[in-house]
């Protein structure tokens, strides 16, 4: 070997200038075999200086590549071109703020409408019999319309991750992705319903000390049949959204998570009082007809539990992922006991029409940021890495809004639309004469205040619960988005009641408040 292509220039990187003596012997790591002393001396026998490169990357960045290259995405650093990986996913980086609040614009305000619908529904059947003599189904509802949170945005944010990582690209993939996921959203559904119905028999049943076997079975057969077929429904809605967006050229966690919630407050609340008038009807002439509802559902339990237990993609979650869903269920049930409270004072059944509306709107604001956190993240490594680029567990409010890098940008956008959002939804309700209240100037400042502050709390403890998430291994696609969108219901609900309560106090008599 001529001691020319030895003698390179010393300062290179991640190599080292070794002097070789006779005597030593390298390994040769490219061609497998040793290289002996001789091959590394010169003209006059004595030893030269030769650059050592070194071969093996440091453990976090092969850590790192494996993961991405195990999720199918492409490394910016890898010169592999095979043709079997899907294309390269587009990088949330390149979004600007214009892109960003455009393509989440329409889904936004198509959920707002959604949520218009259900509270237009829950303002007229909190007059039906059931919601009055069985006031405990108030309870139900934050929690039942929370599993949007807990499961159609978890399924849509898993979805999202698992479709801009390319996992979802061969049809095998995909349909090992449907499969799972829908029997293990039946499961969770199942199981959360029963025990929010178990929920809001205690949190009824501590103020009053009254307890009726008949009013506890009726909660539990409708909560468990509302939760089992919503998320049906609302699940395979999902995999249609996302494979669409996906086809389209659209980035799902923009879309997916707010379409999730479009559809999903109003199909919830319109099973919730359709299953639980007609079991009411059925409970003095076939009182049999409420265990018998209860216990099909519950039958089909170990069905869904054997096809998600199969599935490699939700095994993890099926033993994992429940604490997240029953917290978070717990969380929606307090605001229900709230609403509870609130709604059946005369002085204030105006607010059952704006419930809806304002906790969907924070929970669907804030699932979006937490859905592209959480895409970004795993775009860097996998939960337990600390990706430089974004390493924060504790964010300061400034950093998490008036940063440069893309998920500040998001949330900048996302919380400018509040106000023109809920103007639209409010004239919408006013339009079509719902609810009990009057939009006076001094009533939508009120509301728009609890909005706001609604929407700024959640999406900066979505910046450091994601991130907090991540740094101790756990995916934030299927912890963070539940207890955020509980965590929404649970402030946007206290915050409204508290509006009406300080109206009422003041005497705003022009909103019809008190009336």
């Amino acid at each position: 070997m001529s001691s020319k292509l030895e003698q390179k220039e010393p300062p290179q990187a991640n190599g080292a200038v070794l002097p070789v003596v006779p005597g030593d012997s390298l390994a040769s790591p490219e061609r497998g075999q040793r290289a002996e002393p001789s091959d590394f001396l010169g003209p006059d026998g004595t030893g030269v200086e030769v650059v050592l490169l070194e071969s093996r990357a440091n453990a976090k960045g092969v850590r790192e590549e494996d993961a991405l290259l195990e999720n199918g995405s492409q490394s910016n650093e890898s010169d592999d071109t095979s043709t079997d990986r899907g294309p390269e996913p587009a990088s949330p980086l390149k979004e600007t703020s214009f892109s960003i609040g455009l393509q989440v614009l329409f889904p936004f305000l198509l959920a707002g409408f959604g949520t218009v619908a259900a509270g237009m529904v829950l303002d007229i059947v909190q007059h039906w019999d059931v919601f009055k003599y069985v006031t405990e189904v108030f309870i139900l509802v934050p929690a039942l319309l929370g599993l949007k949170g807990n499961l159609e945005m978890t399924l849509a944010s898993r979805l999202s991750t698992a479709a801009n990582i390319g996992q979802m690209d061969t049809p095998k993939e995909l349909w090992k992705m449907i499969t799972g996921n829908m029997a293990l959203i039946q499961v969770q559904a199942t199981v959360v319903g029963f025990l929010a119905s178990i929920a809001a028999v205690v949190f009824g049943w501590i103020p009053d000390g009254h307890f009726s076997i008949d009013h506890a079975v009726l909660l539990c057969a409708s909560s468990v049949a509302t939760a089992f077929i919503a998320s049906l429904v609302l699940g395979m809605i999902m995999i249609g959204v996302i494979i669409g967006s996906r086809k389209m050229g659209i980035n799902p966690d923009n879309v997916a998570t707010p379409i999730a919630a479009s559809l999903g407050d109003l199909i919830t609340l319109a099973l919730l009082s359709g299953i639980s008038w007609g079991l009411y009807k059925e409970l003095e002439s076939k009182a049999y007809v409420n265990p018998l509802v209860c216990a099909f559902f519950i039958a089909l339990l170990p069905i869904w539990i054997i096809i998600a237990k199969r599935n490699s993609a939700t095994r993890e979650v099926l033993y994992s992922g429940w604490e997240p869903v029953i917290i978070a269920m717990a969380i929606s049930s307090v605001g229900g006991l709230i609403l509870d409270r609130t709604v059946s004072d005369p002085n204030f059944a105006g607010m059952a029409v704006f419930t809806p509306v304002i906790n969907g709107v924070g929970g669907n604001l804030v699932a979006v940021q937490a859905s592209r956190i959480s895409t970004y993240l795993h775009m860097s490594g996998m939960p337990g890495d600390s990706p430089e680029t974004a390493p924060r567990k504790c964010p300061s409010p400034c950093s998490t809004f008036f940063s440069s890098d893309v998920n500040s940008r998001s949330a900048r956008v996302l919380f400018l639309l509040v106000v023109p959002g809920h103007l639209v939804f409010l004239y919408t309700i006013s339009s079509m004469q719902g609810g009990h209240t009057t939009l006076t100037l001094i009533f939508i400042v009120f509301y728009m205040t609890a909005a706001l502050l609604q929407v700024l709390i959640l999406l900066y403890i979505a910046d450091w619960m994601v991130h907090w998430m991540w740094g101790r291994d756990l995916d934030p696609d299927n912890f963070s988005i539940p207890y955020l969108t509980a965590l929404g219901d649970l402030i946007g609900t206290g915050l409204l009641a508290l509006s009406f309560h300080v109206l009422w106090l003041i005497g705003d008599r022009d909103s019809d408040v008190g009336d």
